[in-house]
């Protein structure tokens, strides 16, 4: 599946380098501060490409045709607009005032569903630890928003959808010098005004005849998928419209899914999102530590707030020892002293887990004796509050609620922004993969399908997906493609324990998001 994108973007850049930049000419720069001001109306236009082109440049490979398969043969040329808009940070008291960037995507074409009144998809995208990512960089194959733009683009736009993507505020030339990561209130506001910038551009732009139709759909993956779970929940609850929605593979229940960290289930990526996770939780409540080195070990502590996003790639924060690859937590197993003899017997079993078998390896990665980015003392803590105040669903299910009254801050932050305190009431679509090593599936598509389950006005509200059919046969193209590229993965590394790896550091990034965003168009298509 990587190889498909790769094909799409060589196609893209091939078009849009020799057509960048027009449309900036008579443009009116705002001066106001107001969320959801687009700060250049029109917006310039980075990029164009047509649809002979870029079919053309996809029917010219067998990769290329691979995508087409998935996606679907383009039926409308891309206008590609960067949007510069006013939003807030994520301090809860007194949000801070900032700028975001994002991009718009305008279908063009002779086809009717290429002008004329378009429904808009809102796009969320995935954690990046990149302080450049931006989503317009289509023609710059060196950004690293490049491969995920190019997917939402043949996804979306070539088959008709506006799409409206917020790069985030902290991100690109925002003026925030942090990142509000996964602050469901932050950021579904950040969507909310990206959306609201973009509307405002519609008729000024060359396609000036592309309008909006009053159909809004919002999707994203991974951090992503909260962000879109959460900005469903936002305009929900400020009674504006949205045809439907679908969140994928997304940290949806992060109160179970913090717990479920831990109690020594670490994902795949941890380390990353730990630092940002604290530093945004610390920045919207302000009482999550005292000194980074009440969460940190001393090693990596000093300068952790402001490392990311960053301008250094993730590799050489590894290299560096900014950030361990893979350890959360210190193999030596913590201990109340006798204090609580149950946890005192507990630990031991989970430092790290050796059960289910299958996912021993995966846990075992995030423990070492040495080099760990979280003090043991502060994992007790957090255990110790666990215990005391249990979530409903981890680890043990009982009524599948967030903990009633956590007295841990980081656990209170997770509560906050846990998404179990809403019911939809326009269609939703989860998708995921059931043997997701970064982003559990039991532990939140799993846990909101039976949060939501028993509260819907009707089943036809809420849609499951799991893309992966794991031992069981195929069902339908999505599984039967995914298994495919699974295959190409596994093979690729040679097979065996390499390939086995090769896999489970493919899947949530590589292997899913094609085919979760193919089922969230074909979903979107119902309306």
């Amino acid at each position: 599946m990587r190889n498909i994108v790769i094909l799409l973007l060589a196609a893209l850049a091939a078009s849009l380098l020799s057509s960048c930049g027009r449309g900036s000419d008579g443009a009116t720069v705002s001066k106001s501060t107001a969320r959801g001001t687009l700060i250049q109306n029109p917006p310039l236009r980075v990029a164009s490409v047509n649809v002979t082109d870029l079919t053309a440049e996809l029917n010219a490979t067998a990769s290329g045709q691979q995508l087409v398969a998935l996606a679907g043969a383009p039926t409308c040329g891309i206008d590609y607009h960067y949007i510069q808009y006013q939003t807030v940070g994520g301090n809860a008291t007194t949000p801070e005032q900032t700028t975001a960037t994002g991009v718009m995507m305008v279908p063009t074409g002779t086809a009717p569903q290429c002008s004329g009144p378009r429904p808009i998809v809102l796009y969320a995208h995935g954690t990046t630890t990149v302080k450049s990512y931006n989503l317009a960089a289509v023609a710059d194959p060196t950004n690293d928003a490049y491969s995920e733009s190019a997917l939402i683009g043949a996804m979306f736009a070539a088959q008709g959808y506006i799409v409206v993507a917020p790069n985030y505020a902290g991100y690109d030339s925002s003026t925030l010098s942090y990142h509000p990561y996964l602050n469901a209130d932050q950021q579904s506001k950040d969507m909310i005004d990206a959306l609201t910038a973009a509307r405002s551009a519609l008729g000024h732009i060359i396609a000036s005849g592309t309008t909006d139709n009053g159909k809004l759909f919002i999707t994203g993956y991974s951090q992503g998928g909260h962000v879109a779970m959460a900005t469903h929940k936002a305009m929900q609850a400020l009674g504006l419209p949205v045809t439907a929605s679908a969140p994928m593979s997304g940290p949806y229940a992060m109160g179970a899914f913090g717990d479920a960290l831990f109690y020594g289930n670490v994902d795949l990526g941890s380390t990353v999102f730990a630092p940002l996770l604290s530093t945004s939780y610390q920045k919207a409540y302000g009482n999550i530590y005292s000194a980074t080195t009440d969460l940190y070990t001393s090693t990596y502590a000093s300068g952790i707030e402001t490392l990311l996003p960053s301008t250094t790639p993730m590799n050489s924060l590894f290299t560096q020892n900014l950030l361990p690859q893979t350890a959360l937590f210190s193999s030596t197993a913590p201990t109340t002293g006798g204090a609580v003899q149950a946890l005192d017997a507990l630990f031991p079993t989970i430092t790290p887990p050796t059960t289910p078998a299958a996912e021993a390896a995966l846990f075992a990665l995030g423990f070492s004796a040495n080099n760990y980015l979280i003090n043991n003392s502060y994992r007790l803590a957090y255990v110790v509050d666990a215990a005391t105040n249990p979530d409903g669903a981890v680890p043990t299910a009982t009524n599948g609620l967030p903990a009633a009254s956590p007295t841990n801050t980081l656990r209170q932050a997770f509560k906050t922004n846990d998404l179990r305190n809403w019911v939809p009431t326009s269609p939703v679509l989860l998708c995921g993969g059931h043997s997701d090593p970064t982003v559990y599936y039991n532990v939140n598509t799993q846990v909101m399908q039976a949060f939501w389950t028993p509260q819907l006005a009707s089943p036809a509200l809420l849609t499951v997906v799991d893309v992966d059919p794991g031992t069981s046969p195929p069902v339908g193209a999505l599984q039967t493609g995914f298994v495919a590229a699974e295959t190409g993965v596994l093979t690729a590394a040679g097979g065996g324990a390499n390939g086995q790896s090769a896999v489970v550091q493919a899947y949530h990034g590589t292997l899913v998001p094609p085919f979760c965003t193919a089922a969230a168009r074909g979903f979107f298509s119902q309306f």
